[in-house]
């Protein structure tokens, strides 16, 4: 700074005047005047931008201490408001781009070096400013324009070398049959597919309290649906083609009731007229309720559907109320100046814009192309954390949720979107697809986000549904930090920008993707940064206060909204978050989580927007205590000393009588079953079977194959599962790796299976194993030793072996109460035999006392389980869930 040949000192200090947004500022004392701004672009034209002073104050001499030291704290702050500029606009150029940013950005004055986004633009008043360039000045510029060159002497630069505009909207010809814009034409649809209903209805109450000329607000609401052709369009179709019809100003009766309600009614009458379904072929899009709750106390309450009017929208519609309100009161029809344009010519202007997708010179050649490569390989779906699958068929039900952004991280936000030459809601989308990711929905995350849709200046004042939808894709790959994945989005946001004017339904049609009625097509997530001016009903001798109706319905899956409120000085005060959610698949608690680790998540990118994004936290303290301690805090107290069988033999000594196994017409008491098992665990033990040693069962369910697992287990061994009905193949995998030497088969299996095992067939051997004794086996085996191998299915690859030490088994049937078995308990066990769960099944009622009873044959007839069911009283049943649903369907009366 002090190389300028006019400046004798000079100081820079990082201010930090509101929390969380630091900002570079340079002193200077100068021998003569000099415009700040002068000397701001001599150091920009020296430096990097990030050194580049946010602000350059001139003093008259620099504060000292005492000592005769800069005294830092007497520095005055900076004033950051728009100010006139030493130099006066140099062109006609100049001095209209300072008249459209004061204009755009509501000052009185813009300066030509004030940069736009610093005093508050944002991507919606960007594109406000550019529509108004493309009017006022007649060239056309694009939002990527805008951010490059941010001040008026830049963007100036910009408009000499521009290319002239397209031409604006104007009043078209009208052909007999007038068709409907993009946008309406897919809400016919959606319309006409679902019938009607309220999920797209747009509703808002205002409050006024004071004297209210009912019978002028009446008339008003018809004043602005005569001045609005919008609200009086009905929608037709010939031959399955629809077109929209106005119907005449005189003859369009929009539907207002006035009605005395009980303030505690009121809310049940809201919710129930915001809800109505509008037969778009009769009815005019707009329907009006006054509720009386007191002598100077009304509820006004506006519902448009959604092809009719769009968040914009409300803006026209209480300015124009207003007016026509105080003429009304006045006894006299209200003046308006004419509308430049209405829908109808905007839909008519809009398509001979775009052109046909045919001619590949037209914008909308151009643009589909654009996004063809933008888009492509997009995602059909991204994983959310939600609660429940997706129905085929939604039911559009929603709720909503809500949280808060405190004013500190809404300046920081604010600070960090200056900082690097971004907008808020580049910041806040580069946040929440980081979250998304961090959440399993991988690192190519589209979310969709609406644009105003009004790309004429002639359109601002004009209500209609003109709102477009943009997907923006964000790419996560590679764990980018924050500061570089805000950087990724900016630039695929600006040529988003650029390609705005296709409309979303023909984008869609355009792709082609997977369609379905289960998910929208192209994005699941919603994101909305609201930057809409408020709208304000001012009503004379009224006290008006106007808020959104909420009609429980979901368009997305989630929709994220965020609403910035700002002090009288315009200072942050905090931003508003809203979560819209489909209650087909979330909980509200769920969704709340995911606001709150968004925030979180935020906190931890703003502090350290160099980390990883994948590195960062967005568990709260009871999610990382909950997980790292709470759900492996296994401590539980069980017989750990006891071996499965051993369980088993105690209750045998317990109830030696009781029905222990039924199958088929065979009962098998505790006792015999124990008996059994101890006499072929002997035989096993003669032939050569040893502690530790693994023997495959390859039996179908039967009394046989519970003998045989209990007696391996008295034996001190291991026991597999071999499913007959397995591929050989397979089967011989599971022996290979369990080096199994013994099978326990019947002769009618036995020799199907090639290796170096030995095979013992039950049925053949009875006799020799009926002599041996009943009793006489102890401690052959340890709690800590392997019971079984269970076997993974094999569907994404080789079966894994998992082994279950007999600890295990007795801890999770007795310790964590797997089931709750008693002696009462009659369990139907027709689950296959190589399920994992299958020891659990059997052992579980075996261990209380109850009764197992074993469906004949390896795989499920569902109606012999209906009739084992009936016929043995069974109370609990162990299937796969897909037979359980058939079960239940086709045998309601017994599965209740």
């Amino acid at each position: 700074m002090t190389s300028h040949e006019a400046v004798r000192q000079a100081a820079a200090v990082v201010r930090e005047d509101t929390p969380g947004d630091k900002r570079l500022v340079a002193y200077v004392v100068t021998d003569h005047p000099v415009d700040p701004t002068t000397l701001r672009a001599f150091v920009s034209a020296r430096l990097p931008e990030h050194l580049v002073p946010s602000a350059v104050v001139v003093l008259d001499a620099l504060p000292l201490t005492p000592t005769g030291k800069l005294d830092r704290r007497a520095l005055p702050a900076p004033d950051h408001t728009p100010r006139e500029t030493g130099r006066p606009p140099r062109t006609p150029q100049e001095a209209q781009l300072c008249d459209l940013f004061a204009e755009i950005l509501g000052f009185d004055r813009a300066g030509i070096e004030d940069d736009f986004f610093e005093l508050g633009g944002h991507s919606l008043l960007a594109a406000r400013l550019i529509a108004r360039i493309r009017s006022a000045a007649g060239v056309e510029l694009t939002v990527r324009d805008l951010f490059e060159a941010p001040t008026v002497s830049r963007l100036a630069e910009r408009i000499r070398g521009a290319h002239r505009a397209r031409k604006g909207s104007y009043v078209m010809e009208r052909p007999e049959e007038i068709p409907l814009s993009y946008a309406q034409r897919r809400l016919w649809f959606l319309n006409k597919l679902e019938g009607p209903n309220s999920t797209y209805n747009v509703a808002h109450t205002i409050r006024l309290r004071g004297r209210l000329d009912v019978d002028a607000l009446h008339s008003a609401v018809s004043d602005v649906v005569g001045r609005h052709e919008a609200l009086r369009t009905v929608f037709l179709e010939v031959d399955g083609e629809p077109y929209q019809r106005v119907v005449a100003p005189g003859v369009a009766r929009p539907m207002v009731t006035v009605l005395d309600t009980d303030p505690d009614e009121l809310p049940l009458e809201l919710d129930m007229a915001s809800r109505h379904s509008f037969d778009l072929m009769v009815e005019l899009p707009i329907r009006a309720h006054i509720f009386a709750v007191g002598p100077e106390e009304h509820v006004l309450l506006l519902v448009m559907h959604h092809i009719a009017s769009d968040g914009w929208s409300l803006g026209p519609v209480m300015r124009d109320l207003a007016t026509a309100y105080g003429a009304r009161c006045d006894g006299a029809a209200p003046y308006w100046e004419p509308l430049p344009v209405q829908y109808v010519d905007y839909t008519l202007w809009q398509q001979d814009l775009l052109g046909s997708a045919d001619d590949p010179d037209s914008l909308l050649s151009q643009q589909l192309a654009f996004w063809r490569q933008a888009l492509a390989d997009l995602p059909e779906e991204i994983a959310l954390p939600a609660d429940r699958s997706r129905p085929a068929l939604p039911t559009n039900q929603g709720q909503v949720t809500t949280a808060r952004l405190g004013e500190g991280l809404h300046r920081r936000l604010l600070a960090f979107a200056r900082e690097n030459n971004a907008t808020l809601f580049m910041v806040m989308q580069a946040a929440l697809a980081g979250l998304l990711t961090r959440l399993g929905a991988g690192t190519d995350i589209p979310l969709g986000t609406p644009t105003a849709g009004r790309t004429d200046d002639a359109l601002e004042e004009l209500v209609g549904f003109f709102v477009n939808t943009l997907v923006l894709r964000t790419d996560l790959s590679g764990d980018p930090s924050f500061r570089q994945l805000v950087a990724r989005v900016k630039e695929a946001d600006l040529d988003a920008y650029a390609h705005q004017d296709v409309p979303f339904e023909r984008l869609v049609e355009e792709l082609n993707p997977v369609r379905t009625l289960s998910r929208h097509p192209l994005f699941q997530v919603m994101l909305v940064v609201q930057n809409n001016a408020e709208a304000k009903l001012r009503l004379p001798g009224l006290d008006t206060e106007i808020a959104p109706v909420t009609t429980d319905t979901a368009k997305f899956d989630l929709t994220l909204g965020f609403t910035e409120t700002f002090g009288p000085d315009r200072e942050p005060a905090g931003i508003r978050a809203m979560a819209e959610y489909a209650t087909d698949l979330f909980d509200r608690s769920s969704v709340e989580v995911i606001l709150d680790r968004l925030v979180r998540l935020l906190e931890g990118q703003l502090t350290e927007p160099d980390v990883p994004v994948g590195r960062l936290e967005i568990l709260s303290g009871d999610e990382r205590q909950a997980l790292l301690v709470d759900w492996n805090d296994t401590a539980m107290e069980f017989p750990a000393d006891r071996c499965v069988h051993e369980l088993f033999e105690q209750q045998a000594a317990r109830q030696p009588d009781a029905t222990a196994l039924v199958f088929g017409e065979d009962r098998v008491s505790y006792r015999e079953l124990n008996e059994r098992s101890t006499q072929l665990a002997h035989h096993l033990i003669a032939g050569g079977f040893r502690r530790g040693d693994v023997a495959g069962i390859y039996l179908e369910r039967s009394v046989q194959l519970v003998t045989a697992v209990l007696a391996v287990l008295k034996a001190g061994g291991t026991y597999t599962m071999l499913d007959p009905d397995f591929p050989v193949e397979r089967i011989s995998t599971v022996l290979t790796h369990t080096d199994a030497r013994l099978l326990l088969t019947v002769e009618e299996l036995s020799g199907r299976l090639p290796g170096p095992h030995r095979e013992l067939a039950l049925d053949t051997e009875a006799e020799l194993i009926a002599r041996h004794p009943v009793t006489g086996l102890h401690g052959l085996a340890d709690p800590g030793d392997a019971a079984c191998v269970m076997f993974t299915s094999g569907s994404t690859g080789v079966p894994k072996g998992v082994v279950s030490p007999h600890r295990a088994i007795v801890g999770t049937l007795v310790g964590q109460g797997f089931v709750d078995f008693d002696r009462a308990q009659i369990w139907l066990q027709c689950a296959p035999v190589s399920w994992d769960a299958f020891a659990l099944e059997l052992f579980g009622p075996l261990m209380s006392g109850g009764i197992c009873v074993l469906q004949p044959g390896q795989r499920p007839e569902p109606a012999v389980i209906a009739e084992l069911v009936t016929r043995h009283q069974v109370t609990s049943l162990h299937v796969s869930a897909s037979l359980l649903n058939f079960l239940l369907d086709e045998y309601p009366q017994t599965f209740t």
